[in-house]
């Protein structure tokens, strides 16, 4: 499954008034019955190792910092992200914290030839320096993240 950087849908800006950053990444699957539930249980609810090594070592370094860690097992989150709301097409995730708010939009769509198409938003809003410095430090790791994790949209 290929995925590509997109414009993120102006629509959904409205989930995050004042978000500082927003990206969408979009993907195409040939899994004609997925509907956006599935797909976010799919990209969210498992990762890949070196991901998981990296939301570790993520929540050992920003504890200090008042950040909370995910929880994952809840019934009420898709991996270790709350889920906020939910339709066939789309699942909203989020969480509103001290340092900063974030969104992901999980999308799906039909696509030509009975395909599917996957798009995921993410939107953050800062609320101080903190915010500020721990959005910059990870966005390069967001960036490839993102990328790895669309791709269990197609693993059983």
């Amino acid at each position: 499954m290929r995925v590509e950087a997109v414009a993120p849908e102006p629509a959904l800006a409205e989930l995050l008034p004042g978000a500082a950053y927003a990206d969408a990444y979009r993907a195409v699957t040939e899994l004609r019955s997925l509907d956006a539930p599935s797909a976010a249980r799919r990209i969210m609810g498992r990762s890949p190792r070196w991901v998981r090594l990296l939301m570790r070592l993520r929540n050992a370094l920003v504890a200090p910092f008042g950040l909370k860690p995910g929880h994952e097992g809840d019934p009420d989150h898709v991996g270790i992200f709350p889920v906020l709301s939910q339709s066939p097409g789309c699942v909203i995730l989020g969480l509103d914290d001290r340092h900063l708010d974030f969104r992901v939009a999980v999308e799906v769509v039909p696509a030509p030839g009975q395909r599917r198409r996957i798009t995921v938003t993410t939107l953050v809003r800062p609320h101080n320096i903190w915010g500020r410095v721990y959005l910059k430090v990870i966005l390069p790791f967001h960036r490839l993240i993102v990328a790895a994790m669309m791709a269990q949209a197609e693993k059983s």
